[in-house]
C-alpha cells in the first residue's frame, strides 16, 4: 500500500540539517534500529542514552552499526529518561525520542517540575496519519496523553496541532472540532466546547488556522457529506486537522484508520521544550521514519521562529 504523503514528508526532512536527538533507553532491536535508520537518512543525529553494554550487545546481536553515534551511559531506564531530558536542558539535543522504556517513564521525566521540559503550554499528542485513500495527511489530537481535556486544555491542544501543521508546511491549516453532530446541543458538552473554541479563534485566542465545529467526522473530511448537510465552511469536507473530544474517541479513530483503512500513524508529543518522538514496536519502518521527520521539521520551525524573535 502506497504511503506517498509520508514519502514526501521524509524527503523534505532529509533536505534539512539532522537534528540532535536524545534517544532514551534504546535497548531492543526495534527502538535502536529506528534511531539508526533515521540517522542514516540524515533526519536525526542520535545520542543513545542507556546502559552502554546493553545497547552495544543489542547492536552486535542484530548487526546494527553504531559508528558515529554518541553513547551516554545510564544504568537503567529511569536514569536514561532523566539523562536524556538533561541533555535537552543543557542544549545538547533539540528533540527527544522514546526507546524501549515505557512511555510513562519517559513522560514522568519530561513533566517533572524541577528538571523537566514543561512550558506554559499543555503537553499533547498528535498522530500524523497517512491514509492511502485520502488526499491529505490528517493530524489527529489528542489520542494518547490528555484523557478528558477541559476547554482550557483544548485551547493548547488545538494550538499545538496548528503549530505542527504549520511546521509541516501545510499551506492552509483547516481545523475541525469533532463531535457526534454538527449542531450545538447543550446536552452534548463537546458541541458547546467546539463552538467556544471557534469563537476563541475568531477573537485571536487561537491563531494560525481556520476552525470550524462542531463537525461530525463525515462532514469534516468528506465534501459530499458536508454538501448533503448544507454546511458551508472553508473547513467542512476539507479538514486536515481533527480535534477529538477525548482520548477514547481519538484512540478509536486513529486505530480504525490504521486497521480498516491501512493508514500509517506517526506519533509526536508537543507542548514541551522540544518535540518528543513516540514510536511503537508495532509501527512500520515508514511510520518510524515519518515520526523522526516530523520531529525534525518541528525542531527546525522552532529554530526559525526563535531567530525571527531575536531579529
Amino acid at each position: 500500500m502506497s504511503h506517498d504523503k509520508y514519502d514526501r514528508l521524509i524527503e523534505f526532512a532529509k533536505s534539512l540539517e539532522a537534528v540532535a536527538t536524545a534517544v532514551a533507553h534504546p535497548c531492543d532491536a526495534s527502538s535502536l534500529s529506528a534511531a539508526l535508520d533515521a540517522a542514516r537518512l540524515g533526519l536525526i543525529r542520535p545520542i543513545l542514552v542507556g546502559p552502554k553494554a546493553k545497547i552495544e550487545a543489542v547492536a552486535k546481536e542484530h548487526e546494527l552499526d553504531l559508528s558515529g553515534c554518541e553513547l551516554v551511559d545510564a544504568p537503567h531506564s529511569h536514569a536514561a529518561a532523566a539523562s536524556a531530558v538533561a541533555l535537552v536542558q543543557a542544549g545538547k539535543a533539540e528533540a527527544l525520542m522514546k526507546g524501549s522504556l515505557h512511555t510513562d517513564e519517559l513522560m514522568a521525566a519530561v513533566v517533572r517540575k524541577d528538571t523537566g521540559l514543561r512550558t506554559a503550554r499543555r503537553i499533547s499528542h498528535c498522530f500524523v496519519m497517512d491514509v492511502p485513500s485520502h488526499e491529505d495527511a490528517l493530524i489527529i489530537s489528542d489520542a494518547a496523553v490528555n484523557i478528558a481535556p477541559t476547554l482550557e486544555e483544548k485551547v493548547d491542544i488545538v494550538q499545538n496541532a496548528i503549530d505542527l501543521a504549520r511546521a509541516l508546511r501545510q499551506p492552509e491549516v483547516r481545523v475541525a472540532i469533532l463531535s457526534a453532530m454538527e449542531t450545538v446541543n447543550p446536552k452534548v458538552p463537546s458541541t458547546v466546547e467546539a463552538a467556544a473554541l471557534c469563537k476563541m479563534a475568531d477573537r485571536g485566542q487561537i491563531t494560525g488556522g481556520i476552525l470550524d465545529g462542531p463537525l461530525a467526522l463525515d462532514n469534516a473530511i468528506n465534501l459530499a457529506a458536508a454538501g448533503i448537510k448544507k454546511i458551508v465552511s472553508p473547513v467542512a469536507g476539507r479538514a486536515n486537522v481533527l480535534i477529538v473530544p477525548n482520548l477514547e474517541a481519538g484512540n478509536m479513530l486513529a486505530k480504525s484508520l490504521s486497521f480498516l483503512a491501512n493508514a500509517d500513524s506517526a506519533g509526536i508529543v508537543l507542548g514541551a521544550k522540544v518535540p518528543i518522538i513516540l514510536t511503537s514496536r508495532a509501527d512500520s519502518v515508514t511510520a518510524r521514519l515519518a515520526s523522526c521527520a516530523v520531529a525534525a521539521m518541528v525542531a527546525h520551525a522552532r529554530r526559525e521562529n526563535a531567530a525571527k524573535v531575536i531579529a
